[in-house]
């Protein structure tokens, strides 16, 4: 097989705009490798408006903005494989992978972009006593099922979970003619968008219902009916506040896992807050030369971050290989540590001889704060101190900081991110 500089595996809206900053940054050699048969990953299947605002400062739907990506890389003439599935990243970026023009095949690369987005949580993995009768479908299924498929899923349905895409699935089901009976969320808090939780549900009089879950499911052939319970603060349901629901749909929105079995095996680094790589201030992995981006490195709220965060990875990964494919000059390597109220940082580490002049770090709060504050501390100078209305844990936030600012602090070790009351 042709050698590549770049190989990126996933052709989303990750893999797509990481594909064109490398092109633009300079590099020719660079191959997309998509298991689907199509590029633009789940976007295609995203066919509600709310995308492009951050980017194209105007409304698009899923597949518009996926094709404003993909028609860059056909102007580009960047090259991509479809049906194409990678089956290992071997240690020295050897890629393996096969589809049924090439059967199995290696293509050795200098550098390695993971861009394999993310997946939902299954069933089998929130322990829901009862059958397992037909009717039962996570969100992101059921979407592909109504809007690329064509096919209802169901007419009377109950929905576990207020992540995005369940949110966005309860507007889509009433639209069809389906009637959503309530979303039941364990946790006291939304896990979606404040705009979702407004224009899904609350402009169409669905009820949320937080610190439920549910507790039977009914029905041996198809769903009949679920129960929700009220749960308390350890999570377990309380006896005596279940409800009881008939439908003949469950739709489970309970969380998005980042894609990472090909990052576990090629030796990855993992982060166990956001099982997504633990990467420094070039989405750089523990491997030299391979790079994270996208929902495989933490599940993000807007995919406009997504593109931006990729458009970083593609860069640096040019960076790298411009470099000799050698790690260059290592400066001082500063810690990022979330703590209090923050729960994880992307980055995890900072290296001052690599950052540019501006490093975006994102991070998600662990719970609903109101009218508290965003702190940085250098070492134990707080540096940062910026109060927010609110912060909750379905929206992402972020600090932005100064390579110059850096360079101030001498003998620099340690970055912390904590949410302070006062």
């Amino acid at each position: 097989m042709k050698t590549y500089d770049i190989v990126i595996v996933g052709g989303g809206p990750a893999g797509l705009a990481a594909a064109v900053a490398a092109k633009e940054a300079g590099n020719d050699s660079i191959l997309i490798l998509e298991r689907d048969h199509e590029l633009g990953g789940i976007l295609n299947q995203c066919i509600h408006n709310g995308f492009g605002l951050h980017t194209f400062k105007e409304e698009l739907t899923g597949p518009e903005y996926a094709y404003r990506f993909i028609k860059q890389v056909l102007d580009l003439g960047i090259e991509y494989k479809l049906n194409t599935m990678v089956m290992d990243i071997a240690a020295d970026k050897t890629v393996t992978a096969m589809n049924r023009e090439d059967g199995m095949f290696q293509i050795p690369a200098k550098a390695v972009i993971l861009a394999m987005g993310c997946r939902e949580r299954p069933r089998g993995a929130l322990n829901i006593p009862g059958y397992r009768p037909a009717g039962i479908f996570s969100a992101g299924t059921a979407q592909r099922l109504v809007n690329i498929e064509g096919y209802m899923p169901g007419r009377e349905v109950v929905i576990l979970g207020s992540g995005d895409i369940g949110l966005i699935m309860a507007r889509r089901m009433t639209l069809e003619g389906a009637k959503v009976k309530v979303v039941a969320e364990l946790m006291p808090y939304s896990g979606g968008l404040k705009r979702n939780i407004v224009q899904c549900l609350d402009d169409y009089g669905i009820p949320l219902k937080l610190s439920h879950t549910v507790v039977d499911i009914e029905g041996k052939e198809h769903v009949t009916a679920v129960t929700i319970a009220e749960v308390g603060p350890d999570r377990k349901p309380i006896p005596g506040t279940e409800e009881r629901y008939t439908c003949d749909t469950l739709l489970l929105s309970c969380g998005l896992i980042p894609e990472n079995e090909l990052s576990r095996s090629a030796g990855v680094k993992m982060s166990p807050v956001t099982s997504g790589p633990i990467v420094n201030e070039s989405l750089e992995t523990n491997i030299p030369g391979v790079f994270a981006c996208g929902n495989v490195l933490h599940v993000h709220d807007l995919v406009d971050y997504v593109s931006e965060e990729a458009k970083r990875a593609g860069h640096n990964a040019v960076k790298y290989i411009n470099s000799g494919c050698k790690e260059g000059a290592s400066g001082p390597s500063i810690e990022i540590v979330a703590t209090e109220g923050a729960r994880y940082t992307v980055p995890s580490t900072i290296d001052l001889n690599r950052m540019d002049d501006l490093l975006t770090v994102r991070f998600r709060v662990g719970d609903v704060y109101k009218n508290s504050f965003v702190s940085v501390y250098f070492d134990d100078e707080r540096v940062f101190h910026n109060q927010k209305r609110i912060m909750a844990p379905g929206e992402m936030e972020q600090i932005i900081l100064r390579k110059s600012q850096l360079e101030e602090h001498k003998d620099l070790k340690k970055i912390t991110v904590k949410i302070e009351k006062e």
